[in-house]
C-alpha cells in the first residue's frame, strides 16, 4: 500500500509512473491487516499528525474511488473495571483528545452506537475519527483508477534487482527502468538489494497472527478494540495505566503474545480479528491456537453471543522502525533512489499522508 500510495500520488501530480511489484499480486502486510484507518491509539506529535492527514485523504480517495469501501464508522473500546475507565478518562484529558474525535460513554450510549455489544462492560471509549477500507482489495481499485489515467504502468511478478545510474534499475528479467526518482517501497521484504543499499537499515520485521469469521449476521457499526490496546498504543501512556499495569495482569496467554484485540466487520459481514506480536527471530513458521481462544473469548464477552465459524486464520509480517518514535524509515541510497519502508502497524493508516511527504520533500 506504501508503494500504490506513492505511485497515486506521482500520478495525482501530473507524473508517468511504472510501478514494480515482486509478486504476481501483493500478498504482504497491506492485505494481511483489519483495514483500519487508525487515529485514536496514536503517539501524540508527528504520528498523530500523520494519521489524521491519512484519515483526510482516505476519505477523500475513497470518494473517487469507491470500490475501497472508505467508511467512517469510529471505533469503541469497552472497559470493564474502575482501572481501565481511568485510563480511557486519562486519554480524554490529554490536550489532542478532540483531534482524535475522544469521548467517554456509558455502556447504554455506547449500544446505541453499536447495538451488536450487547455483553458486560461499564462504559466505553469512543473514537469518531476512526475509519476503515477493505484491505484485500484496495489496491487492485487504486491501480484501476490509476490505470484509467493513462499514466500508469503496473508490472506484476518482477523482481528490482539492482541500481544502475542515477534514478535507474534493473528487474530480473534484465529490464531496466528509468525515471526522475525510483522509490523503493519494500514492505517487510529487508534483504537483498536493500540491505546492499542501506547495510544499516534500523527496521526490524514483526510477525502476527489474525482470523475472520463468517457473517455475523447484523452490522458491527464501528471497529472494537480492548483494554489490552491501552497496554500497547502509545497514546495511552499514563499514570493510570501504570497503575492498571501494577493492578490488573494481563491475562497471560495475551502477555506472551503481546497481545491487543482489534476487530473490524468487512462488507460481506464477516469480522476480522487480531492480533499477536512477535519480535524475535527466527519467526516461527506455523500459527498457534491459543491467541485464537482467548481472542474468541473476549470478542464473544463483549458481543454477548457466540463468535460466527472462523472461515480463515493466517499470519502476516510487517517492518518497523527500531526507532517507534519515526512513523516511517525514508532515505535517499543512491542518486534518484530513495528507499521507505518500516512504517510498523501505521502502513494502512498512514500509507497516503507518508506519500504526500515524500512528494513534497522530492519537490514532486
Amino acid at each position: 500500500m506504501v508503494g500504490t500510495m506513492h505511485a497515486w500520488q506521482a500520478v495525482e501530480r501530473g507524473h508517468e509512473v511504472v510501478q514494480i511489484e515482486r509478486e504476481a499480486e501483493a500478498r504482504g502486510a497491506s492485505l494481511r491487516n483489519f483495514g483500519q484507518i487508525w487515529v485514536s491509539g496514536r503517539a501524540g506529535g508527528e504520528e498523530l499528525d500523520t494519521a489524521l492527514r491519512a484519515r483526510e485523504l482516505w476519505e477523500r480517495i475513497g470518494a473517487r474511488v469507491p470500490g475501497l469501501g472508505f467508511r467512517a464508522i469510529g471505533s469503541l473500546t469497552p472497559v470493564r473495571n474502575p482501572r481501565e475507565l481511568a485510563v480511557a478518562e486519562a486519554a480524554v484529558a490529554r490536550p489532542d483528545a478532540t483531534a482524535r474525535g475522544y469521548g467517554i460513554v456509558t455502556a447504554e450510549e455506547a449500544r446505541a452506537i453499536n447495538p451488536a455489544l450487547r455483553g458486560s462492560f461499564e462504559a466505553a471509549l469512543w473514537c469518531e475519527r476512526d475509519a476503515a477500507v477493505e484491505p484485500r482489495t484496495a489496491q487492485l481499485h487504486l491501480r484501476e483508477a490509476l490505470r484509467a489515467t493513462g499514466r500508469y504502468t503496473f508490472l506484476p511478478g518482477r523482481e528490482v534487482r539492482e541500481v544502475v545510474g542515477t534514478g535507474a534499475v534493473r528487474d530480473d528479467h534484465g529490464e531496466v527502468h528509468r525515471g526522475d526518482v525510483v522509490i523503493l517501497a519494500t514492505g517487510a521484504w529487508l534483504s537483498g538489494l536493500v540491505r546492499e543499499l542501506d547495510p544499516d537499515l534500523p527496521v526490524r520485521r514483526v510477525r502476527l497472527q489474525m482470523m475472520q469469521t463468517a457473517p455475523l449476521g447484523e452490522p458491527l457499526t464501528t471497529s472494537v478494540a480492548d483494554a489490552d490496546s491501552f497496554r500497547y498504543y502509545p497514546a495511552y501512556r499514563s499514570q493510570a495505566l501504570d497503575d492498571l499495569n501494577a493492578g490488573q495482569r494481563q491475562a497471560p496467554i495475551a502477555a506472551a503474545h503481546n497481545m491487543q484485540l482489534l476487530m473490524v466487520q468487512r462488507q460481506d459481514g464477516g469480522l476480522t480479528i487480531g492480533d499477536t506480536h512477535e519480535y524475535e527471530h527466527p519467526f516461527a513458521f506455523d500459527t498457534v491456537e491459543d491467541p485464537y481462544e482467548h481472542l474468541t473469548e473476549v470478542v464473544e464477552s463483549f458481543l454477548g453471543r457466540p463468535l460466527p465459524a472462523i472461515r480463515r486464520r493466517w499470519a502476516g509480517v510487517y517492518a518497523q522502525c527500531t526507532d517507534t518514535t519515526r512513523v516511517v524509515h525514508r532515505r535517499q541510497v543512491a542518486d534518484g533512489v530513495w528507499l521507505v519502508t518500516g512504517p510498523g502497524g501505521r502502513g494502512m493508516t498512514c500509507s497516503p499522508a507518508i506519500a504526500e511527504t515524500t512528494a513534497n520533500e522530492l519537490g514532486w
